[in-house]
């Protein structure tokens, strides 16, 4: 009798681990297959600005407030700094979404003026105001974790998009769409 139980044990000791494996591979195939989903939703999307009054962070523009972004017209807020080098790739797109007619408003990080006053020199200039944080208190209370990130404000400053890196070419004709549902969502608010 005991001959006639180890059969079936011997089998299953044979063809478990084959099973497991294989289920591991369906798993893994699987993962391969779907894309994956890069979107850190955040939770500041769909609530206002926070209220802040940023003095000047460089010499010929004037610094920004949360009024700036209640003026019926959707624009970006640009989070970004000198000493970032994803910042610097991306500044040929903010250029062309500023030459497309976007209001883009700066908040530079923790920044020296000389250095900010260089780096907008080296890279181009497409801000109408840029705002001084150098205890990143705007850049914590709209969620945002590192540089660059940029937000799409509605006309009733009411954020409707976090962009969370550097803005390549490809993400210029998202970001345009971005602008247009906002503005919609900001006549309807």
């Amino acid at each position: 009798m005991s001959d006639n139980t180890e059969k079936p044990r011997n089998r299953l000791a044979l063809w478990l681990p084959l099973a497991i494996f294989g289920g591991l591979f369906a798993l893994f195939v699987h993962g391969l297959m779907r894309p994956a989903d890069n979107n850190v939703p955040s939770t500041f999307v769909g609530n206002p600005l926070p209220q802040f009054d940023l003095p000047a962070a460089a010499a010929d523009r004037p610094g920004l407030a949360t009024s700036a972004f209640r003026t019926g017209k959707p624009r970006l807020l640009n989070v970004f700094a000198s000493w970032c080098v994803p910042c610097a790739a991306e500044a040929p797109q903010l250029a062309a979404l500023a030459q497309a007619g976007v209001d883009v408003e700066g908040v530079a990080i923790h920044d020296r003026p000389e250095d900010l006053a260089r780096f907008l020199a080296n890279n181009g200039n497409p801000y109408a105001a840029i705002g001084r944080d150098d205890k990143r208190v705007v850049q914590i209370a709209i969620g945002s974790s590192g540089v660059p990130e940029t937000y799409v404000i509605d006309g009733q400053g009411v954020i409707r998009y976090q962009h969370i890196g550097d803005i390549r070419a490809d993400d210029v004709p998202m970001l345009l769409g971005k602008l247009k549902e906002a503005a919609s969502k900001g006549a309807g608010s």
